[in-house]
């Protein structure tokens, strides 16, 4: 017989021979699929948080802040260099030749959190009419538009998913000053959905925020180019700014939560870390249970190469059911799960838990790195266990 006859037969035999081991095989099972079950649970928090701020930009429209700002919270943006960027050339202008920008606040009020009952921050932001020419998809969903000069607000979709006290046509008090929900709206999924939104002039006022803003948002005449509003900033001494398309800008946000995708992978490794003394118990006790029929095998003609390749694909059969269980469970329990996170400026972020086939690619490799250096030296093992000592131990 071949060397991979012998092998795939060696294979065959200590795979049928699993539910002879069932509670063991079981347990190795277990910790992988526990292992990946909690890495793709973080890989897909993490790439839903992603998804929703790199989402929520467009190369259309660029956003200026203050040079050096974090985020928008962190910016300050005064009128005068409103006024100034907004002669800026490649900026798109409307029918009357006029350009089209919107000066915006952002500021923080207080929510409460369906799930946990905390106090959180919320974003509101001060919009102009202009500002909702400058989103693609808005669409007020219940209620209607608020009235300009008036303690009317918009609700984010988001907002009355998570957080209490936002139904439409409830009053809300921030501060001193009482607020009416009149209309709920969304912008298909993306971060603006965990706004609130009101008059900008209004909100300056009650907020004593004078004549300044947050963010200036652009309507580019050329989609992705930014040179002539960058030129203009770097020329003018006056413009301590920085200027990026939305959709970089709102990337570079969702770097906020990397820390999450390293916290997994450390917290995962740890635990591998237990599963992989798990498999090498199993597959230890899986060599020595099986050491008389490893030794007939060899006595019969079989190699000691056939010995190894056969324990090792049993470790790694164990290992690759452990990871698509995990990865399944996952899957069910977190994909499409919607919750909120602090995300950039202290404040709450929206977001859906997204997974994707890459993130089950990389849980099967791990459960696949788990099967493999748990059951190479069980393997070595079997490969090296003198024929005439296994018969004795049989005897």
């Amino acid at each position: 017989m071949g060397l991979f006859s012998q092998i795939w037969t060696v294979v065959v035999m200590n795979v049928r021979s699993l539910p002879q081991r069932l509670w063991m095989s079981l347990a190795a099972v277990l910790a992988v699929s526990v292992v990946v079950a909690v890495l793709l649970s973080f890989l897909a928090m993490s790439n839903g948080f992603a998804s929703t701020l790199g989402g929520t930009g467009s190369d259309s429209v660029a956003i200026v802040t203050r040079s050096g700002s974090q985020s928008e919270l962190n910016s300050v943006i005064g009128r005068d260099s409103v006024n100034i960027v907004s002669t800026a050339p490649g900026i798109a202008q409307d029918e009357n030749g006029q350009p089209i920008y919107s000066a915006e606040l952002y500021v923080v009020v207080d929510g409460i959190k369906k799930s946990s009952g905390t106090e959180v921050n919320i974003p509101m932001r001060g919009i102009s009419p202009e500002g909702f020419a400058l989103r693609d998809r808005v669409d007020v969903v219940a209620g209607r538009m608020f009235e300009p000069g008036t303690n009317e607000i918009l609700v984010g979709q988001g907002v009355i998913d998570q957080f209490a006290g936002f139904d439409l046509g409830q009053e809300v008090t921030f501060g001193k000053t009482r607020w009416s929900v009149v209309g709920v709206f969304s912008t298909g999924g993306t971060a603006f959905e965990s706004e609130l939104w009101a008059d900008a002039r209004l909100v300056q006022d009650l907020f004593n925020r004078g004549n300044s803003f947050q963010t200036m948002r652009i309507r580019l005449s050329e989609p992705g180019n930014v040179e002539g509003i960058s030129e203009l900033i770097e020329n003018d001494p006056r413009l301590i700014l920085d200027v990026d398309t939305e959709s970089d800008y709102f990337s570079s946000q969702g770097e906020a939560l990397q820390g999450i995708v390293f916290f997994g992978w450390g917290v995962s490794i740890i635990m591998g870390l237990g599963a992989l003394a798990g498999a090498l118990n199993t597959m230890y006790t899986s060599v020595a249970s099986r050491a008389g029929e490893i030794a007939t095998l060899r006595a019969i003609g079989f190699s000691n190469v056939s010995a190894f390749f056969g324990t090792l694909a049993e470790s790694v059969v164990l290992s690759i059911i452990g990871g698509v269980i995990g990865a399944l469970v996952s899957y069910t329990f977190m994909d499409g799960l919607t919750t909120a996170t602090m995300g950039p400026g202290f404040t709450q972020v929206v977001f859906t838990f997204e997974m994707s086939p890459e993130l089950f690619k990389n849980g099967i490799q791990l459960a696949l790195i788990i099967g493999l250096v748990g059951g190479f030296f069980p393997a070595w093992r079997a490969a090296r266990l003198p024929v005439v000592t296994a018969f004795r131990k049989v005897a």
